[in-house]
């Protein structure tokens, strides 16, 4: 049954431009940001509005993930809540929940419409002529073999001092708990010209930072069939970029070489930080996941980063309770990363995830003693991030400030090169530049600074 409220047909303003106003909710990774971020340009340019904190909109995305199955619960639950908080709003469900799981979302009764990854570019002119649908439109084609990638160019990011560019799409992988590939379709990259001009209008909009990410942003270039990779395009981007500081995203531990290595150390544009998922430190489970690596070679990779790059932040993702992982597994894990030189940990829990190879393994964990070694890693991500912060005491830092810290008006917050969050007083507000501070004590959240004068 239809919903009461909106009949879904779009008004009108003054020039004839569409009037909707629109909310977008983004759950999952920095490519979704990305999309999600072009979806509001797009609205924007043909006339739609945000709809003001706190009220109704007309239309609200949102940008789904089910990278995990917790993810995928938390879609539902944001969809659901979108309707409950809109009424008579119509309510799209986009992205990589669409494209691979299109018929549970069907049953969340209010949703009007089902969209996929395939076509993103073209979804905000749908958007806007969009109307009630029971059951709901599912606008979903396909991958195949040959997919180029989709054009999504912005220029602006709400609220954010960061913006973010899109340079890759895909994944062939196919790790043995992963749904992204079925998600996300084959691998396929953004033209080097088309990246410095992306980068050039960010610049030009005022942006100081810019993130490239990519759903596996190792294999940047592998689509084209040439000597154009991750690195040398970043060296290209060197010699074309203005004032931007370059991060990237999320890396495959083989996919950083030293050549990569040799750059972040030679160059103050490019920040010092990676993120790499290691998911488990024993070599049987890493087989069984189907990563094409083991600890050792893992280990390797650290430590080059860690001796040539100063001060570097080494992020890490690890899955805990993967099918099989016997208490000696855990402990390999564990032990590996207590004593390498990393960061922080991103610690999440296996859950099955149906659509994957692992879903189907024989001897699934329970959820209590998931739980607890989660808790362990946890302890050890905060004993990692203190110690890492500890050791910043003293050194000086370009950071990017973001304005007045939420809880302290006194106090400015940014984000360092190299990942941290810094605090600094000042008689003033701050946001958006570059400021050389100098780090003097550590808190629970980050770094309490000094700015330097100029």
């Amino acid at each position: 049954m239809k919903r009461k409220g909106s009949s879904g047909v779009a008004g009108y303003g003054d020039q004839g431009k569409m009037s909707k106003s629109f909310k977008i909710i983004t759950l999952g990774c920095k490519v979704n940001q990305y999309e999600s971020a072009f979806i509001e340009e797009s609205l924007l340019d043909m006339g739609c509005r945000r709809a003001n904190q706190g009220r109704e909109a007309e239309l609200v995305v949102v940008n789904t993930c089910i990278v995990t199955a917790r993810a995928s619960y938390q879609s539902r639950q944001a969809l659901r809540r979108a309707i409950r908080e809109n009424p008579g709003a119509i309510i799209a469900a986009v992205g990589c929940y669409g494209q691979v799981f299109p018929g549970e979302l069907s049953k969340i009764d209010g949703v009007d419409i089902i969209a996929g990854n395939k076509g993103k570019s073209s979804l905000p002119r749908l958007l806007t002529k969009a109307s009630h649908h029971n059951p709901p439109l599912v606008e979903k084609e396909e991958f195949g073999p040959l997919n180029h990638f989709e054009q999504a160019p912005i220029t602006r990011f709400s609220d954010r001092t960061r913006a973010f560019v899109k340079i890759q799409d895909g994944c062939e992988s196919f790790c043995s708990y992963c749904i992204v590939p079925k998600a996300r379709g084959p691998q396929r990259s953004l033209m080097p010209d088309r990246v410095i001009e992306l980068l050039n209008g960010l610049e030009r909009s005022g942006y100081k930072e810019v993130v490239l990410a990519g759903v596996h942003l190792g294999k940047y270039g592998a689509d084209f069939g040439n000597d154009i990779d991750l690195t040398r395009l970043l060296a290209e981007i060197g010699e074309n970029r203005c004032r931007l500081r370059i991060r990237l995203s999320s890396l495959e531990p083989m996919e950083i070489g030293r050549e990569l290595i040799a750059l972040m150390a030679s160059h103050d544009w490019l920040c010092r930080h990676f993120h790499i998922p290691l998911q488990s430190g024993d070599d049987e489970v890493l087989r069984r996941m189907n990563r094409n690596y083991t600890a050792r070679m893992f280990t390797m990779v650290i430590d080059d980063i860690s001796r040539f790059v100063p001060l570097v932040c080494i992020g890490v993702d690890v899955l805990v309770g993967f099918p099989g992982e016997s208490d000696r597994a855990f402990n390999n894990t564990f032990d590996l990363l207590q004593d390498m030189p990393v960061s922080y940990l991103h610690v999440f829990p296996y859950s099955r995830r149906d659509g994957t190879a692992a879903a189907g393994f024989p001897d699934q964990l329970d959820h209590k003693k998931i739980k607890e070694r989660t808790l362990l890693l946890r302890r050890l991500d905060k004993q990692k991030r203190k110690v890492f912060w500890g050791s910043l005491v003293g050194e000086t830092f370009p950071v990017l400030t973001e304005g007045w810290l939420p809880e302290d008006r006194h106090l400015i917050s940014g984000l360092s090169d190299n990942y941290v969050r810094f605090a600094f007083p000042s008689s003033s507000l701050i946001k958006n530049e570059i400021v050389e501070v100098r780090a003097e004590d550590v808190t629970e959240r980050g770094i309490i600074a000094r700015r330097l004068k100029d």
